[in-house]
């Protein structure tokens, strides 16, 4: 055979643009983390194979106050205890706010951990989430985020994302993880698949599924489509005696993948609420975060692997303009604008904390009565906690960022419930017993997801340890 010239070589490269122009699949699609497909009945529901452990990460975007959600103070003073009162849940000795009145009754279900804390002085959204979501103290800028760690230890031969963000953190800059799509040194092939906006989430009559699920042209045209590619890409290099590189053939089964899912309805179908009953859309609440809840039922049921939940809960009644997609759980009262922290508006206790207590009860039992529960961990928490003492108590009260301690919810894959680990002080303001780290946190929810801990990733040679520090086994049972 004669060789094949450079200029001839290039010639026969198709760009990737044209690929996809030619292909009629939006771009997005293209992507390794734009996948999602299950089979759908309309009467039975998903039938998508699930992945073997599912995370469900409800991240409530801006830190809720501790004091006010699940470590109430009652005995200290009333600028610090605030103006909620601990109630008796379905476990014995265990008390949350009182305004979690369905939480109360589910608490032999989930564990309570109470001294979550992060590692130095890290007072602000972005430092805080990042370190978060990376599961490491003092992560380096470039981390992973669990999401993207599980994406690549858990890679998937069919075609279910195997990580998908709902409604990503936007708006002001202050809020937003930076890695959250990119990455982080694994690569943009293990971002994820982002799902909603402010002016497009499920709990609107008018909401889509992603572009990247919608075909571009028609199933016959798309099919033409397919053998035309097919023919063009025989891959002339290999009968000229090139050896076939792991890029091309990565290239040859993402293409494949990509025209599957363009040419089903598996993948749009799971966003398509109108699917479930008025009653279950009703239990977990017509609002953008009881919603996404729901729609993050679907997903784990139709085979994704993490969900991240951004806590935003919209609008309160009567309201507009309650801030972006990021910021609901950030409680600053009138010091920032936001009206008082206690209150019923977008940015009050009375508004956000009912509307997780909804959303999230309606999650556990769906998740328990379809057999998902086992094999689904649900993490529930902010980037950090609110300061033990309430800033301009006699104007509209809010509490500030408090990095020192704060609470959070396990669930599911083994996490036993009706148990509270960790203790704060009698002001909440730092942990008294058993601190846990946010690598720790990293560790355990590794060891929950089935994942070692001692599993090292990264590029070109140069890994990196998934997380550096120990899962608490004393949280399953």
């Amino acid at each position: 055979m004669n060789p094949v010239t450079a200029s001839q070589l290039s010639s026969l490269r198709i760009s990737r643009r044209q690929l996809l122009k030619a292909g009629g699949i939006g771009a997005l699609t293209m992507g390794l983390p734009g996948t999602v497909a299950a089979s759908v009945d309309a009467e039975r529901g998903l039938g998508g194979v699930a992945a073997e452990k599912s995370c469900i990460f409800v991240l409530l975007c801006g830190g809720p106050s501790h004091l006010d959600t699940w470590d109430l103070k009652p005995g200290a003073p009333d600028d610090i205890r605030g103006p909620y009162r601990p109630i008796a849940s379905a476990v014995p000795g265990m008390r949350i706010s009182e305004l979690n009145t369905r939480l109360s009754t589910l608490t032999q279900h989930f564990t309570l951990i109470r001294s979550m804390t992060h590692v130095g002085n890290i007072s602000n959204h972005f430092d805080a989430m990042h370190h978060l979501l990376s599961g490491q103290a003092g992560a380096a800028a470039d981390s992973p985020y669990l999401g993207s760690i599980m994406s690549r230890v858990r890679t998937s031969e069919r075609n279910i994302a195997n990580y998908v963000w709902l409604i990503r953190c936007v708006g002001d800059p202050v809020f937003c993880a930076p890695n959250i799509g990119s990455g982080g040194h694994l690569g943009a092939q293990y971002m994820p698949l982002f799902v909603g906006q402010a002016n497009n989430h499920p709990a609107m009559p008018t909401f889509r599924a992603p572009e990247e699920l919608q075909p571009a042209v028609s199933s016959e045209r798309l099919q033409d489509r397919r053998r035309m590619l097919s023919a063009v890409s025989t891959n002339p290099t290999r009968e000229r005696g090139f050896a076939t590189t792991r890029a091309t053939r990565d290239w040859d089964d993402l293409h494949r993948r990509a025209f599957e899912l363009a040419n089903g309805n598996g993948g749009r179908e799971v966003f398509e609420l109108h699917r479930e009953t008025d009653i279950v859309r009703n239990r977990y609440g017509m609002h953008p975060l009881g919603q996404n809840l729901l729609l993050a039922r679907r997903l784990v049921e139709a085979g994704v692997g993490f969900v991240t939940v951004n806590g935003w809960t919209g609008n309160a009644p009567g309201e507009t303009g309650g801030g972006p997609p990021a910021s609901s759980w950030d409680m600053h009262g009138s010091e920032m604008g936001m009206g008082n922290a206690f209150g019923s508006g977008s940015y009050g206790m009375g508004w956000c904390l009912p509307c997780l207590d909804q959303g999230l009860s309606a999650l556990l039992i769906d998740l328990r009565e379809r057999g998902l529960l086992e094999r689904t961990l649900v993490v529930v928490m902010g980037e950090f906690g609110r300061t033990p003492r309430i800033n301009q108590p006699d104007r509209m009260p809010g509490r500030q960022h408090w990095p020192n301690c704060w609470s959070a919810i396990l669930a599911g894959a083994g996490i036993r419930g009706g148990a509270v680990y960790g203790e704060t002080d009698r002001i909440g303001a730092y942990v008294k017993d058993r601190p846990v780290r946010v690598q720790d946190l990293g560790a355990t929810i590794y060891h929950a997801l089935d994942v070692s801990p001692e599993t090292r990733l990264g590029r070109d040679g140069f890994t990196r340890p998934i997380t550096t520090g120990q899962p608490i086994l004393e949280l399953f049972g």
